[in-house]
């Protein structure tokens, strides 16, 4: 079955949850199924090796997930207006799918966490979306058809769903945001369907 690659990093656990309501939202469209992938921490001393398995959470992501996707979401939290360096580095290693084109033509969204309801949600969702684009992959977004964009008074943006965590990481995770979440969900089932024929 057709999946769509939920790919994410998470420190504290919010960005982990967000890209739990973007699977669900996958779900909810007949036909595609999600799956959940993170990416190990880096060391900011040397290449250190983590083992090839978590100690808990979704196995950590492959090429060949990223590969064989029919589309992607991106999620990490937000570090001084940018994805996480981890996330980053996994996408460092993706040359040889650029070369040979593997993700041209495929839907992908993006989806971040922050501490501060303005601490730079937007500029880490266009950053993100930068290595995808170079990939020739579609951008999906969240229109303002839905209306949690109009009214939300926490996470949500129309480039993507996002969450406001608070200082220390533990805010819930509203209903409106998971609703974002969700819907970018079944957009990008929806349009990796159809964009398959």
């Amino acid at each position: 079955m057709p999946y769509v690659l939920v790919l994410y990093y998470s420190h504290t656990g919010a960005t982990a949850e967000l890209a739990q309501h973007v699977a669900r939202g996958v779900g909810e469209v007949p036909g595609i199924e999600a799956r959940v992938r993170t990416v190990p921490r880096v060391s900011t001393v040397c290449e250190a090796a983590e083992d090839s398995i978590p100690a808990s959470g979704p196995p950590y992501a492959t090429l060949d997930d990223l590969r064989d996707c029919a589309g992607l979401a991106l999620g990490s939290p937000t570090r001084f207006g940018n994805m996480a360096a981890p996330l980053k580095y996994f996408l460092d290693g993706t040359s040889a799918l650029w070369l040979s084109g593997a993700l041209i033509g495929r839907p992908a969204g993006v989806f971040t966490s922050t501490a501060s309801l303005h601490g730079g949600q937007e500029t880490t969702l266009l950053t993100m979306m930068i290595p995808l684009l170079h990939h020739g992959m579609l951008i999906t977004g969240v229109p303002y058809a839905e209306t949690d964009l109009l009214h939300t008074d926490a996470g949500g943006t129309p480039y993507g769903p996002s969450h406001h965590a608070g200082a220390d990481g533990r805010r819930a995770v509203t209903e409106a945001e998971q609703r974002l979440c969700r819907a970018l969900g079944r957009r990008l089932g929806q349009t990796a369907l159809r964009l398959a024929g």
